[in-house]
C-alpha cells in the first residue's frame, strides 16, 4: 500500500528547482550547452533576452558586420551538422551566420528549450535548497539546482559619455543597436571608432556616403582578409580538408587550423623573416598574428620586425599622402597585436577617399555633441545626419554585471569584482555556489575561435555536470586559493608578453573606471584544457569544493 504524501512531501517536493541547469545567452555557447546537458537527459531551460538564437549574430545587423574567422571554423565540429552545410564565402557576414544558426536548429530543434525576449534582470542562491532562483524583466522566476552564464564577451555596449549627446537632432546609434530602416547613402555621417565593427561600417559607408568623418582614437592594424566567394567545387574541397583542420584545434593556441612559427624572428636572418612574413601576408587572415614567429607578442624587437612589415605593406595602399601618418604611423602606435587585429577588404582604400575625412581625436578630441554635429577642441563643429557609435563593448564581465547576481549572504557579483576579477578555470567563483560561466573572464575566448572554445569548454562542463548526478552532489563552488592561483597564473603568462602595454578590451582597458587586469586566459586552448582534465582526473577536489548530497523526498 503506498502511503498518502503529507506536508513533508509537499514541502520537499515543492522546493525541488523546476529545472536541472538554466543558461543564459542562445550564442555559441549557450547552445552548445543545451545540447550536450539535454543529450545527458537534464532538464534545462535557455533564457535568451533577444528575439532568436545567434548571441551577438543576432543583433550584429550593422552594414558589412562579418566574422573575422574563416567559415570552414566558424561553425560546430560534429560531422551532421557540417556534411550539408557550406557557407558562400570564406569569411561569413552576419546574415550568412544567422542562417546557419536556423540550420543548426533544423537539424537539433534547440529552440523548443529557449525562452527569447527574455532579459536577465536577477538571480539569488537558495542555500536552503542548493538551487537558484532566476528572475526576468516581466517579473517571471524560474529555479534551477545550477546558473550557467554563457553571456559571452561582446554583449553590453559602451557608449562613451561625451557632453550634450542630448542635444544632438540627427540619428545617433550604436553598431551593436543598429535599426534597419537607417540609410547611409548619400547622407554626413559620421564613425566615432575604428575597432573591428568600425572598420567593417566605414568600408560600407564610404563609397555610399556623401560625406564620411572618421573619429580616430588609435589607427587599426588591420590585417588583409581576402575575402573569396565559393562555388561548388570550392566548397567540396574545403569539406574534404574539413576532418583534418577539426582534428588540429585541440591542439593550436587559439583554437584554429595553424599554430605560431616555432622558431624565433630574432633567430631568423633578415632573408628568412622576409621570407615567412611574405607567406604569411598573402595566406591572409589572421595568419600574420597567430602564425607569426614565437617571439613576435613576447619580445619588443621582434615585435618591431612584425610592425615595420606591416607599414610597408600598408602604406602601399595608402594614395593620401595627408593619411599616412594617421594611417600607418612611423612610430608604431603599440605592440603589433597587442590590441586584437581587424581584417579589412578596402578599408585603406576607402579611408583615402576625397570624401573621407579622419580626426585624430587624441590631438583634437572630441569636445562636446551639438544639436547639429560634433564640436571638436579646435572649435571646430561638423554637421552630420547620422552619427555611428563604433565604440565596442563592455567586454567578458559587462553583461553579467547587468545583471543583479547575488550569492545567499546577498552579496553581489558585481562587488565582488569591482576591484578586479577572481575566477578558476574561467568558469567558476568563490562564494557563488552553482554558479558557472562559458566564453567569459579569464577564458580562452577572446584569444581563440569563439565556437571552438565554446565547444571544449562547454563540453567540461557538461561532464562536470554529469560527474555531479552520478555522485548525488546538489553544490559546488571554487575555493578561493584555486581562484587567486587562477589569477596569478594568468598574471604571470602576460607579464612575459606585451598585450600588457597597451589599454584594450583584453585587459578593459577600453572601459573608463573599469579594474585593469589581464581578463583572457593567455595560456592556450591544449593548456586550459589540460587544466581541466587535472581538475577532471581529481575527482573534482582540486580547486572545487563539493557537498550538499541531493536528498530525495
Amino acid at each position: 500500500m503506498t502511503p498518502s504524501s503529507g506536508p513533508r512531501d509537499e514541502a520537499a517536493t515543492a522546493s525541488r528547482p523546476s529545472h536541472d541547469v538554466i543558461i543564459v545567452g542562445a550564442g555559441f555557447a549557450g547552445l552548445n550547452l543545451l545540447r550536450r546537458l539535454r543529450d545527458r537527459d537534464f532538464t534545462v531551460v535557455l533564457l535568451e533576452a533577444s528575439d532568436d538564437l545567434g548571441g551577438i549574430w543576432n543583433t550584429n545587423r550593422y552594414p558589412g558586420a562579418r566574422v573575422d574567422t574563416e567559415g570552414a571554423l566558424y561553425q560546430f565540429t560534429d560531422k551532421e551538422l557540417w556534411e550539408d552545410w557550406d557557407y558562400s564565402q570564406l569569411f561569413p557576414d552576419s546574415g550568412e551566420i544567422r542562417a546557419y544558426f536556423d540550420y543548426v536548429d533544423a537539424k537539433l530543434d534547440l529552440r523548443k528549450d529557449c525562452r527569447f525576449n527574455t532579459l536577465v534582470t536577477a538571480a539569488e542562491f537558495d542555500a536552503t535548497t542548493d538551487s537558484w532562483r532566476v528572475e526576468t524583466e516581466t517579473g517571471e522566476a524560474l529555479t534551477a539546482r545550477f546558473l550557467v552564464m554563457a553571456t559571452g564577451t561582446t554583449v553590453t555596449p559602451y557608449q562613451p559619455d561625451f557632453a550634450g549627446m542630448d542635444r544632438y537632432s540627427g540619428t545617433l546609434v550604436h553598431t551593436a543597436c543598429w535599426s534597419d530602416d537607417i540609410e547611409l547613402a548619400g547622407r554626413r555621417v559620421a564613425v566615432i571608432g575604428t575597432g573591428a565593427s568600425g572598420v567593417q561600417i566605414i568600408q560600407s559607408a564610404g563609397p555610399i556616403a556623401k560625406t564620411l568623418t572618421v573619429f580616430q582614437r588609435t589607427p587599426n592594424l588591420a590585417l588583409p582578409m581576402y575575402q573569396e566567394d565559393f562555388d561548388e567545387a570550392a566548397r567540396a574541397e574545403i569539406k574534404r580538408g574539413l576532418p583534418d583542420r577539426y582534428a588540429m584545434v585541440t591542439k593550436t593556441f587559439g583554437g584554429i587550423d595553424y599554430q605560431f612559427e616555432p622558431g624565433n624572428a630574432l633567430d631568423a636572418t633578415p632573408a628568412e623573416r622576409e621570407a615567412l612574413y611574405e607567406a604569411l601576408w598573402a595566406k591572409g587572415g589572421f595568419k600574420f598574428w597567430m602564425g607569426n614567429y614565437a617571439d613576435t607578442m613576447a619580445d619588443p624587437m621582434a615585435n618591431a620586425y612584425a610592425y615595420e612589415f606591416w607599414k610597408k605593406q600598408v602604406r602601399r595602399q595608402i594614395t593620401d599622402p595627408a593619411k599616412v601618418e594617421l594611417l600607418a604611423p612611423t612610430v608604431a602606435p603599440h605592440p603589433f597585436g597587442a590590441k586584437r587585429p581587424s581584417l579589412q577588404q578596402n578599408y585603406f582604400k576607402v579611408m583615402c577617399r576625397n570624401n573621407v575625412e579622419i580626426v585624430p581625436v587624441k590631438e583634437n578630441p572630441i569636445q562636446e555633441f551639438t544639436e547639429r554635429g560634433i564640436r571638436t577642441a579646435d572649435g571646430v563643429e561638423r554637421e552630420f545626419d547620422l552619427i555611428i557609435l563604433a565604440t565596442g563593448y563592455d567586454n567578458n564581465t559587462g553583461a553579467m554585471n547587468a545583471i543583479d547576481i547575488r550569492n545567499a549572504h546577498g552579496r553581489r557579483l558585481k562587488d565582488k569584482w569591482a576591484g578586479g576579477v577572481n575566477n578558476y578555470l574561467g568558469t567558476f567563483t568563490n562564494d557563488f555556489p552553482n554558479f558557472s560561466f562559458l566564453y567569459g573572464p579569464q577564458s580562452p575566448g577572446g584569444f581563440s575561435n569563439g565556437p571552438t572554445s565554446a565547444e571544449l569548454h562547454g563540453g567540461c562542463l557538461a561532464e562536470f555536470f554529469e560527474f555531479l548526478r552520478d555522485e548525488s552532489i546538489s553544490r559546488f563552488e571554487s575555493t578561493e586559493e584555486a581562484d587567486l592561483a587562477w589569477t596569478e597564473s594568468i598574471e604571470e603568462i602576460i607579464g612575459g608578453m606585451l598585450f600588457s602595454k597597451v589599454d584594450s578590451w583584453f585587459n578593459a582597458g577600453n572601459i573608463p573606471g573599469k579594474h585593469r587586469q589581464q581578463l583572457q586566459y593567455p595560456g592556450g586552448i591544449p593548456t586550459f584544457l589540460e587544466r581541466w582534465a587535472a581538475e577532471r582526473a581529481s575527482g573534482y577536489r582540486t580547486g572545487l569544493v563539493l557537498g550538499s548530497p541531493i536528498r530525495e523526498p
